[in-house]
């Protein structure tokens, strides 16, 4: 059901932004690995979705972004590998990704007062029509 959601609101944000436009040749969707989203959930419910409103789609692609992680108390900056994570903290993250925060900690100074850079959500990266 999540990601049927987040399905949901590419197709929304795509709509807003196709005009009279009936075929979409490449959608690139970028996907964050903090949220440990399944691109062939994605693509089949954006597909779906999409020829429920008479828009066909060509090719759809996705770009994985690497979770970066920059603590505010002494500037350092990591990478966080969502896949070496226990299933149980990965689902929680999955659903709020905020979680990470109770999780991990900066491996510099141990300060859980950190910022994501990148790797947070699902987004559209461009979209060509036809």
């Amino acid at each position: 059901m999540h990601e049927w959601a987040l399905a949901n609101a590419i197709v929304e944000t795509l709509l807003a932004h196709t005009g009279q436009t009936r075929e979409v040749k490449l959608l690139e969707i970028r996907l964050g690995r903090l949220q440990s989203v399944a691109p062939e959930d994605i693509e089949f419910w954006v597909r779906e979705l999409l020829r429920e409103r008479g828009i066909s789609v060509g090719e759809i692609s996705f770009v994985e972004e690497d979770v970066v992680l920059r603590c505010r108390r002494c500037g350092h900056e990591w990478k966080l590998d969502p896949s070496g994570v226990p299933d149980t903290v990965r689902e929680y993250m999955h659903f709020v990704p905020e979680t990470v925060h109770a999780f991990f900690r900066c491996p510099k100074c141990g300060s859980r007062d950190y910022e994501v850079v990148s790797g947070r959500g699902v987004s559209i990266g461009r979209v060509v029509y036809r």
